[in-house]
């Protein structure tokens, strides 16, 4: 058996205290830290889990800390709890060079006082031990590793980390399979284990099927804390494939075409898979209310769109009015964060959709809820036309063809254009665009006319 099926040890008293100062300074550097801007105040430990002993050569600890933040980022601005992070945190009396950039910091209190902390993940050998206990199936503490019966996995794997990663941590085994750690974790059925396991039970190729997972259970709730999948060895990413082509000058469209039918086909499956409800007038009234608040918190956060927002609300008011004359719409689970980077093209053409963990900041039961599938649909169109304002100069032409393209591809699989229902296809259009300006407004003010010329367009009387 693996070590880390077989230790169960107490975490001794005083640990979070001893990391608190450090943590402060560390966490909010992450890329995948959610509260950035926002003075962290304190963290109350949720879980906590030896799986080696810290008075070792080498310790390590599996966390899972609540960080306490100011809700503005001025002094004296009340707190509130805030998110749940999953931490691994290895502990040595020093870390060789290759580990610098792990650092989280050395304790000079508490029971890891004069030790050297860090961010676990970057070393070898815990990585290899949550291998060996996806492997196993092991029980630590209140951490369950589980692997589908069907599936095996070899000992021997060399663990590295991809560095590349934005919301999650991913390792990568041998090109054998990829594990995804989930940061900022929620409690909750999550999309990101629930979707894949229900595709793979459909047969469906398009979506890498589980191979083990990770777990815990807090307060009664399950908690997905990683994902175990096959790795698609020289497999590129949709995003950095379509600006490879662009800055080639190259055609993109039967890429789209091929994407739009993959879309199709996951869309299929999950529908077979899962239930599916009919949205009359009371729910799509609820869904415009929400698309019309949204837009008036954004034009009160990003002044620029005040000129638009009636043009923007006519969207929406078109898709209620004709749910107000009898119309109907089918919805089911979609994959919720649909954009280019979720997609993978392996070296023999083959697309895949990746990430079902829907839009972190959106609470885990809206990200469960059936939605219309042109959601997904709009996510990619909007993903087109950010990849040609990346070019230079930009390429709206490439967009269209692009958009145009995906539409066809996925009608070929699923029967329905999404441009033949062009109220509903303008109003899930609109209502991304008006997250995007808000989003690259607060992070990434040199992206902001890229959604503003969506803005532009979508805001025109003919736009749908």
């Amino acid at each position: 058996m693996s070590e880390a099926a077989t230790r169960t040890l107490t975490t001794p008293p005083g640990l979070l205290a001893s990391l608190d100062p450090l943590l402060r300074e560390w966490l909010p550097r992450q890329r995948w830290f959610a509260g950035k801007g926002r003075p962290v105040t304190g963290f109350s430990l949720v879980a906590a889990t030896e799986l080696l002993p810290a008075d070792a050569r080498l310790g390590l600890y599996h966390l899972v800390v609540r960080a306490h933040q100011q809700l503005a980022p001025v002094p004296g601005a009340p707190e509130r709890p805030g998110d749940c992070y999953q931490l691994l945190i290895g502990v040595r009396e020093a870390l060789p060079p290759r580990l610098a950039p792990a650092l989280v910091g050395h304790v000079t209190q508490g029971p890891l006082a004069g030790r050297t902390v860090y961010d676990a993940l970057y070393d070898t050998r815990p990585a290899e031990i949550l291998l060996e206990a996806l492997r196993t199936r092991a029980r630590v503490g209140g951490l369950r590793f589980d692997r589908a019966p069907d599936q095996e996995i070899r000992d021997g794997l060399v663990p590295r980390l991809m560095t590349a990663e934005q919301s999650n941590s991913s390792v990568v085994y041998g090109d054998t399979f990829i594990l995804k750690l989930l940061r900022r974790i929620v409690p909750g059925v999550n999309p990101d284990l629930e979707l894949p396991l229900a595709l793979a039970r459909e047969g469906c190729p398009r979506v890498p099927a589980p191979t083990a997972w990770m777990t815990t259970e807090l307060s009664g709730e399950p908690w997905v804390l990683g994902v175990l999948q096959p790795y698609v060895q020289g497999a590129a990413d949709g995003w950095e494939l379509a600006l490879r082509e662009l800055a080639k000058g190259e055609d993109f469209t039967a890429e789209a075409r091929a994407l739009g039918r993959a879309t199709a086909e996951v869309h299929t499956a999950l529908a077979r898979a899962l239930p599916t409800v009919t949205l009359g007038h009371g729910p799509l009234a609820q869904l415009v209310a929400g698309m019309t608040e949204r837009l008036e918190e954004a034009v009160h956060a990003v002044p620029a769109l005040l000129p638009y927002a009636s043009g923007l609300r006519s969207a929406y008011t078109a898709l209620g009015d004709l749910a107000a004359e009898g119309r109907t719409w089918t919805a089911q689970r979609v994959h919720g964060d649909l954009h280019l980077g979720q997609c993978l093209r392996s070296p023999s053409g083959q697309w895949s959709l990746i990430d079902f963990e829907g839009e972190p900041a959106r609470p885990m039961a809206e990200r469960r809820l059936p939605q219309p599938p042109v959601r997904d649909i709009a996510g990619m169109l909007r993903s087109f036309d950010y990849a040609a304002h990346s070019a230079d100069p930009p390429a709206p032409g490439w967009a269209a063809a692009c958009r145009a393209a995906y539409c066809t591809g996925y009608a070929e699989v699923s029967g329905t254009d999404p441009r033949t229902d062009p109220v509903l296809l303008r109003a899930y259009e609109t209502d991304k665009a008006v997250y995007e300006v808000v989003y690259e407004a607060r992070h990434r003010p040199d992206w902001l006319p890229v959604p503003m010329s969506a803005v532009r367009r979508l805001a025109a009387p003919d736009s749908a």
